[in-house]
């Protein structure tokens, strides 16, 4: 198991209080916190290596350009990429969209269909509505049962030799669920469709290798994985780079400007338009390291135990309902609920009261939350700080929630 102890050492901000109680950061689902690594990677690059990259000759710009490149490489095999595969972005945000873009114009065409599902984030459900518009394709949800577990039955019947893109979640932010992402992906090869998948839920909790699940494009969340904010990845498989055309223009992307036209740069650079978030792609790079000694193996190990124990402690908590499968197995680090008679904001402020950071609201999955007639929730999402006290006084903080509104 990892050690908690010691790896909370490196994070300086769980040192301080909130309310004048020590704080307890349960809202790693939406952004997680830096460790001193990666704060460090960050401040050594800007105050010693800042400059801007690939086309200046003197030894600033060269190192920045060797330090952008070789962070592109360690990005590139957390995932199991090639370095000539994965392109920086600000967020997975992002990357979907240069995706929806940069292949979606370009090869998908009226009557052709495209299949998502009512879990997504709408960062994954957007982007294809809005496609569909642009393009007369026809935009297919997969339905959850009551409790929000993904549908495979429905999965199935809603894929057609039409099917030309499959976009899903691979570890939902409301439901914690893990997608059974291994047969989703060979039944959409099966009919010919291609694959994108939201990693920005799994990518540094439970790990993802493009080489042994064969998607085509992948989006992973730097901010939520220990990196830097306005830095993430989206993964561009390489045989599917030649399906695709540009997503911005402007300097950097361009091999040969003339007067009334451009010639696009090859590989990567033709994606990264403008100048680069290079300290961010240092910092990120460092934050997969981070992970990697840690072993994935073994956060997912941790991650289950916090979560099996928060299942068992929440149960405690009279009129509340968890959202999502029970069984841990198929459960990512993410426990959302509802508490019978008190609004999930009014839950999140008392928390906050304790030092406890929860997130409140439809955590951006309004059709999700309209599908199990909810309108708003409560959800704590764990990460490798967190242990068995910070659930303790999770519950000391819901204790509380029910003496208030009782």
């Amino acid at each position: 198991m990892i050690n908690v102890k010691k790896i909370k050492q490196d994070f300086k901000i769980l040192d301080r209080k909130v309310n004048g109680k020590k704080l307890v950061y349960l809202d790693n689902a939406a952004s997680s916190q830096r460790p001193r690594q990666v704060l460090k990677a960050v401040k050594d690059y800007q105050e010693k290596h800042n400059a801007n990259v690939h086309r200046g000759l003197h030894s600033l710009s060269e190192e920045a350009s060797e330090m952008y490149e070789e962070a592109r490489k360690t990005v590139a095999e957390f995932v199991g990429a090639r370095e000539d595969e994965m392109v920086f972005i600000k967020n997975a945000t992002e990357g979907i969209n240069l995706v929806a873009y940069a292949w979606g114009l370009k090869n998908i065409k009226k009557g052709d269909e495209i299949v998502t599902t009512v879990i997504e984030h709408h960062a994954n459900l957007i982007p294809w509505q809005e496609l569909s518009k642009k393009t007369g394709a026809i935009l297919k949800l997969v339905d959850t049962d009551d409790n929000g577990v993904f549908d495979m039955r429905d999965f199935k019947s809603k894929l057609s030799s039409k099917t030309k893109l499959v976009a899903v979640v691979h570890v939902s932010n409301v439901t914690g669920e893990i997608l059974p992402i291994e047969k989703i992906v060979k039944l959409s090869k099966g009919v010919g469709a291609k694959v994108l998948v939201d990693a920005a839920q799994s990518a540094q909790h439970i790990g993802f290798d493009v080489k042994k699940i064969p998607v085509d494009f992948l989006a992973i969340a730097g901010h939520k994985m220990l990196g830097p904010m306005g830095i993430s990845g989206v993964y561009l498989k390489k045989e599917v780079q030649a399906e695709m055309d540009v997503f911005m223009t402007g300097g950097g992307m361009i091999k040969e400007v003339s007067n009334k036209s451009a010639k696009w740069a090859e590989g990567v650079e033709k994606w990264e338009a403008g100048t680069p978030n290079v300290g961010g792609a240092v910092g990120l790079a460092e934050a997969c390291r981070y992970h990697k000694k840690l072993d994935l193996k073994k956060i997912r190990e941790h991650e289950k135990e916090i979560t099996s124990y928060a299942f068992k402690r929440l149960k405690e908590i009279e009129g509340i309902r968890l959202i999502g499968p029970n069984n841990v197995k198929i459960r990512g680090g993410v426990v959302t609920f509802v508490i019978k008679g008190i609004h999930a904001h009014d839950v999140a402020q008392i928390l906050d009261s304790e030092g406890v950071a929860v997130r409140s609201g439809h955590h951006c999955t309004m059709p999700l939350h309209k599908r199990l007639g909810l309108i708003s929730t409560t959800r704590a999402s764990f990460y490798i700080y967190n242990d068995k006290n910070d659930v303790d006084r999770l519950i000391k903080g819901l204790e509380k929630v029910k003496r208030v509104f009782k």
